[in-house]
């Protein structure tokens, strides 16, 4: 099992002078010390105008950052807000092949699409559309790393004409590709396209299991035809972190930043909001009132109570086990939450390297080696169904007349 960190940036209100520099240089200061201390992947989000819940709205500066300051822990946009109107799809190409490349072929590449009305609204994306243009979109992007030239585009969401998009990735054909899921049917549609599954839902072992079988069945299937020009078959969940010797503390610690998580995202997405005056904290913390002290009680007793990932190294590695065996490939810690504290992320990011994550990786690289095999004939099989875009030919290429008035435009070469 692999082991990554996640970043949405959170900055719950009241905001102090100097509270969004102190908090994405501390976010920057804990994936080093995750690349140091060998954890495998650092994503992060992409969000707009989503006050207190994400302040991650740049994530290729956050991971160019990154990039320069680490050299093994793997830099993923989980995810990047593919949709031309977000960002046009050559510009989203061109971005991930420059962090490709400065990151040493290191780059992971998630797309999404937005869920709140707020981003949706803001760029003048329509709802029911949403999903139809991201994946548009995407797989244009994908066909602009790899073909040179690309032929260019007449779609519904967006158009191109013909242009060699640069630069081109380090990871051949491009990096690998992921997908934002959220429930049963987006991890069906993420292995029909052959994309990795970034479950963005705190799924229990069992639920692990189904998802994993529904995932694994459709990449073997001929229901997989990839969106890209590989496949991705992973899956990685999200788990809340807080890891302490002391139970109590790592509820104390970790418990309420886990629980704005997602109180604030369900907000977001199902009530009205007041640009610039957002009150998601205040009144996370009214509706919770004493609640961290009735767990701490409850898990002094019996040992239950908290969310699962918060606790205790063994209760650590007992969740972990749960989600390995039920075939998940990558588990990735929610530490950045509310108003966990940068000491007590950096404190358990170390616990954890030193006495949880060492007999998971050291089965990680076999395990692989296994899957791989296993799938190779289906993911042959898989590729071959593919229509790929077909590259011109030489007669075909455009001339890109400098100015209208020198001859007749719409010139090939040759």
């Amino acid at each position: 099992m692999r082991f990554g960190v996640f970043y949405e940036l959170q900055l719950p209100r009241p905001w102090a002078p100097g509270d969004e520099h102190r908090l994405f240089k501390e976010a920057l200061d804990q994936v080093v010390l995750a690349d140091r201390l060998g954890y495998d992947h650092a994503w992060e989000v992409e969000h707009h105008f989503l006050e207190e819940y994400s302040h991650s709205s740049a994530p290729e500066i956050f991971l160019a950052s990154a990039a320069a300051l680490t050299r093994r822990i793997r830099l993923g946009h989980g995810i990047r807000q593919v949709i031309a109107r977000y960002n046009h799809p050559a510009r989203t190409a061109e971005g991930i092949a420059t962090l490709d490349i400065m990151s040493d072929g290191r780059v992971d590449f998630g797309i999404g699409e937005g869920a709140t009305r707020l981003e949706l609204g803001g760029f003048g994306i329509p709802a029911k559309e949403k999903r139809a243009m991201a994946l548009e979109a995407a797989e244009q992007i994908a066909n602009m790393m790899v073909l040179e030239p690309y032929p260019g585009f007449e779609g519904k969401s967006f158009s191109m004409p013909c242009r060699n998009v640069l630069p081109k990735p380090v990871q051949k054909p491009h990096p690998p590709m992921w997908m934002a899921c959220t429930n049963r049917e987006t991890i069906k549609l993420a292995a029909s396209l052959g994309l990795g599954a970034l479950a963005f839902a705190f799924a229990d072992p069992e639920e692990a299991r189904s998802w994993s079988t529904i995932y694994y069945d459709i990449i073997r299937s001929e229901a997989c035809v990839p969106l890209g020009w590989t496949v991705n078959a992973n899956i990685a969940m999200v788990s809340a972190f807080s890891i302490h010797r002391d139970r109590a503390e790592a509820i104390r610690r970790g418990q309420e930043g886990f629980e704005f998580f997602g109180y604030a995202l369900n907000a977001l997405v199902a009530q009205d909001s007041v640009p610039g005056h957002s009150r998601l904290w205040p009144t996370f913390l009214e509706k919770r009132g004493d609640k961290t002290d009735r767990l701490i009680a409850a898990a002094a007793e019996h040992n239950a109570g908290q969310a699962a990932g918060i606790g205790t190294p063994d209760d650590m590695r007992r969740h972990l086990l749960g989600y390995q065996e039920a075939g998940i490939d990558q588990i990735i810690f929610l530490q950045q939450a509310g108003r966990n504290r940068h000491d007590h992320i950096c404190e358990a990011l170390s616990l954890f390297a030193a006495e949880v994550m060492p007999e998971f990786k050291a089965e990680a690289a076999a395990r692989e080696a296994a899957k791989a095999e296993r799938l190779a004939p289906f993911i042959e099989r898989a590729l071959a169904r593919k229509q790929r875009m077909r590259p011109l030919a030489e007669h075909e290429i455009p001339v890109v007349r400098a100015s209208a008035d020198k001859a007749k435009i719409g010139g090939t070469v040759g």
